[in-house]
């Protein structure tokens, strides 16, 4: 599907599904390198900028939630850019679409653009693209919290399953946004001119959201392993709590069921004739009962 908007001198072009047939017009109609239209036939391809003499092409990767709102995937977005046209191809971060359809709206309406340049509008995709995924990396963040106060709840197996997806996510943010570093910095260093004047306080805005997003993504990473490695803790103290109860259980008990055997036995035994054999057992049982709990107590073993 080929949508089209003029802006002036400027022609925005919005291809969501593109064909075969679409890629070799634009082609044919602008002159694209083939190894640029071949990265458009193929998905998840690396990020990277082309620069040619008369246009640029980038491949981005942005994050998004998938259906269930929980894990993170990754959304291309693929954007040829020149002097006087900007055209986005195939399956693009819902913001993408999101901006060109509100300038359909203006277009048939009538309205004046604030932007007139490719430079303009490609500045407006990438701010809306940082403050989206900024958000998005927030609600990790959100996430991260909420597991940092139930680390001590009584759900385990749930803050287990929280941890796996939100460090996978964190991995999945990680392998997304570090490669697109060197992207962005080509942008700051002027290896990357644009075709406008005056956009280096733009491109490096655009930096200094990319650097905040790859600063908190680090900074997740790091909280999710401190995250990971308390919980193992915990619930390894935990598990030597039950068995360290279970073992002074066992303790007390083993004396008990030595002189209740022995006194099981069909052989002669002491006190066996006496009529209050009985309670002489039951009493010594106790204070063998109470006194190793006396013991573990002093040795602070319990």
């Amino acid at each position: 599907m080929v949508e089209t908007i003029k802006i002036g001198r400027l022609l925005w072009v919005n291809i969501k599904n593109p064909t075969n047939e679409d890629l070799d017009e634009i082609a044919n109609t602008y002159h694209f390198h083939p190894l640029d239209i071949e990265d458009c036939r193929e998905s998840n391809q690396r990020s990277k900028i082309d620069v040619y003499d008369d246009y640029n092409f980038l491949i981005l990767h942005f994050p998004n939630f998938d259906r269930q709102n929980r894990f993170i995937k990754p959304r291309e977005v693929k954007i040829f850019w020149g002097e006087d046209f900007l055209i986005t191809i195939g399956k693009s971060h819902w913001v993408v679409d999101s901006v060109f359809d509100e300038a359909m709206e203006q277009y048939h309406r009538g309205d004046d653009f604030e932007v007139g340049t490719s430079d303009a509008i490609l500045y407006l995709i990438l701010e809306k693209l940082m403050n989206e995924s900024t958000y998005l990396l927030r609600k990790v963040g959100l996430e991260l919290e909420l597991i940092n106060r139930q680390l001590l709840g009584k759900s385990p197996a749930k803050i287990i399953e929280r941890l796996s997806y939100t460090r996978k996510n964190i991995i999945v943010l990680n392998t997304m946004l570090k490669p697109q570093l060197r992207v962005f910095n080509q942008f700051e260093s002027g290896k990357v001119q644009g075709f406008a004047d005056n956009m280096e306080d733009y491109w490096g805005n655009i930096l200094d959201y990319y650097n905040q997003m790859w600063d908190m993504t680090e900074d997740f990473g790091e909280l999710i392993e401190g995250l990971s490695t308390t919980f193992d803790s915990l619930q390894t103290n935990k598990t030597n709590e039950i068995m360290k109860i279970l073992t002074l259980i066992s303790s007390i008990v083993l004396p008990l069921t030595l002189l209740t055997g022995i006194y099981g036995m069909n052989v002669l035994l002491p006190l066996e004739s006496d009529k209050s054999a009985f309670w002489i057992i039951m009493a010594l049982m106790l204070g063998i009962g109470v006194g190793m709990i006396i013991l573990f107590k002093k040795k602070k073993w319990m």
